[in-house]
């Protein structure tokens, strides 16, 4: 058997490390985060529903957020082979419609996880999903939008982890201060998600993808990705001062505070310093994330 024919067959057996590659769990980070934002925000003791707290953690991220990938990647495939030949899919790794079957499995078995967590769990996780597939799958491909495909990820990666995360611990809908924080930092993460979208343009331009820089311009896209990040912040901190958390509404504002001078930086040069800005402004965004669940869960626990 000569070389080249035994790299076709091996081609066209699966590789699992082509699987754990389509989940891509670097990705997982940010719903894992907004998660152990609701677990804090709960006010429950981690010790005594710690399974729950595990189950949730897993279909946060390797379930929801990964299938998200997967399904991304299956229909982004003939791009990929263009562009990222390397990759699962286009490299013959994942062959066939493997990765296609892999994301319906991996669907259902993200359902059947929400569904031992609770009622109001089952609701977050098909929302979730139902997204996941809208952001990447014909008809919808919200991906193709800036204004839709940016919200969507925003409340998937942000909202929906954060109120999951608190419905699994109280066992239960999570009270109306956690779903008012979690509402506000998905509609921030709206312009986080902008940021991203600096490095591509000409790309999408090319490809269709009418993505905010692209619809915008760079400098209007940067200056509206700031906006929506702040303005969601500013009113957390009318919200926290109203509960009486006032320490941490100033911590919140520091942070901002912070933000808005890296922003003045950003806007100059946004498809320069886009993932400069993401790297510093993003963290200082969460780190107040973390802040009001602190703040929350002191206010349940009194």
């Amino acid at each position: 058997m000569g070389r080249a024919t035994a790299n076709t067959l091996a081609a066209d057996r699966p590789v699992w490390t082509a699987y754990v590659e389509l989940l891509k769990p670097i990705t997982w980070f940010p719903p894992m985060w907004a998660f152990g934002c609701g677990v804090i925000s709960s006010g429950q003791s981690i010790v005594d529903r710690w399974p729950f707290a595990v189950a949730g953690i897993l279909l946060a991220g390797p379930l929801v957020c990964g299938t998200s990938q997967v399904v991304n990647d299956w229909f982004d495939r003939h791009v990929d082979a263009i562009n990222e030949p390397h990759r699962p899919i286009p490299s013959g790794r994942a062959p066939g419609q493997t990765a296609l079957y892999f994301a319906i499995v991996w669907t259902v078995v993200s359902i059947c996880v929400a569904a031992l967590l609770g009622v109001w769990v089952l609701i977050a996780g098909i929302v979730g999903l139902a997204l996941a597939w809208a952001y990447s799958a014909p008809p919808a491909r919200l991906k193709q939008n800036g204004w839709f495909g940016n919200a969507a990820v925003g409340i998937c990666y942000e909202g929906l982890p954060w109120f999951t995360a608190a419905a699994v611990m109280i066992g239960g809908l999570p009270s109306s201060e956690i779903l008012w924080m979690a509402l506000l930092y998905s509609i921030g993460a709206h312009g986080i998600m902008t940021l991203n979208d600096f490095k591509a343009i000409d790309g999408d331009r090319i490809m269709g993808i009418r993505s905010l820089p692209v619809q915008l311009g760079a400098q209007s896209a940067a200056r509206l990705a700031c906006a929506v990040m702040a303005v969601p912040q500013v009113i957390v901190m009318g919200l926290l001062v109203s509960w009486q958390q006032t320490a941490t509404a100033g911590i919140v504002g520091a942070l901002l505070v912070v933000q808005l001078v890296l922003m003045q930086r950003f806007v100059k040069a946004p498809v320069e310093r886009a993932t400069w800005f993401s790297g510093f402004g993003v963290t200082l965004y969460v780190l107040g994330m973390l802040a009001c669940a602190f703040a929350i869960r002191g206010m349940l626990s009194t």
